[in-house]
């Protein structure tokens, strides 16, 4: 497709969009965490831009003001995953798909099922979700994903998240989270009326498929976990590996927090080049979506 994309609809929902970069680029779509949306990329955007790349990053299922479904079963991971298959249909070719945190879960699921679909996979900071449940159930993770459950609860976590100056911010300090992130948090997400619905994506977990646990990735896979995140844990991040069949990279930035794409976007863009010179190298991407 040669033209921006501004917007798309899928499942009666209208999910916003940023689109940057040379229109006949390699596509790279880029899919933000919690809590954030898809201008959490722009640093890294800017570099990939620059380096002749097209960036296209919606706002996702609940951030998007016209896609903020109410039953928690609405944020499965089907449902998830299928927002970016409606999307990378709309663009009309394999994507280069890049997700962190959140996103990444929904980067590596989209590319176990579909990966006509995706030329190349980055994922920062969490791993393939057999990985990450393999270390919940073995590891350290538990203690890094206590929220997972709290989470669960109706209303009083985003009570917990909107207090100023209480717990939650200081687990965000914890976590590397500056001043101007908080900001950003309140901002974006708080202020926009985006925070119920992106923590529904948690209560929406007992509702998704537990096979995509079991999922295989058959594209270049990238990766990127930084040793100063406080959410997973590098056991989680090892495990990764195990469900790759093709050529895959673990790349370690020390003295990084979890907050890779606005705290290291240099290291971020990097990362997501390389991917896309291998995947290219090796003919992935070449077919168009069915």
């Amino acid at each position: 497709m040669n033209e921006r994309i501004t917007n798309y609809a899928h499942d009666g929902f209208v999910f916003d969009v940023l689109d940057q970069g040379p229109l006949d680029g390699p596509v790279v779509l880029l899919l933000h965490g919690f809590p954030e949306r898809a201008s959490s990329w722009s640093a890294v955007m800017a570099i990939l831009n620059d380096a002749g790349m097209r960036t296209i990053a919606p706002d996702q299922r609940g951030y998007s003001p016209n896609a903020r479904p109410k039953r928690r079963r609405d944020y499965r991971f089907g449902a998830l995953v299928g927002d970016v298959v409606a999307l990378i249909e709309r663009i009309g070719r394999p994507v280069h798909l890049v997700g962190h945190d959140w996103g990444a879960n929904v980067a590596w699921v989209t590319a176990g099922r579909h990966p006509e679909l995706v030329a190349s996979l980055t994922a920062f900071s969490v791993p393939h979700p057999g990985a990450f449940m393999t270390a919940l159930l073995s590891s350290e993770q538990i203690r890094h994903s206590w929220y997972f459950g709290f989470f669960q609860l109706p209303i009083l976590p985003e009570r917990w998240m909107t207090q100023p100056g209480k717990r939650a911010e200081k687990w965000y300090e914890r976590s590397g989270a500056s001043d101007s992130d908080l900001a950003v948090i309140k901002r974006e997400v708080v202020d926009y009326g985006a925070l119920h619905y992106a923590i529904t994506w948690y209560r929406g977990l007992p509702f998704s498929n537990p096979g995509i646990g079991r999922l295989r990735i058959a594209v270049p896979t990238s990766m990127v976990w930084s040793d100063g995140d406080t959410f997973i844990g590098r056991s989680a991040v090892d495990g990764a590996q195990r469900y790759v069949d093709a050529h895959y990279t673990l790349t370690v930035l020390p003295g990084v927090s979890h907050w890779i794409p606005t705290h290291a976007p240099a290291d971020a863009a990097d990362a997501v080049k390389d991917n896309v010179e291998l995947a290219v190298t090796q003919g992935f991407g070449t077919n168009s979506p069915a």
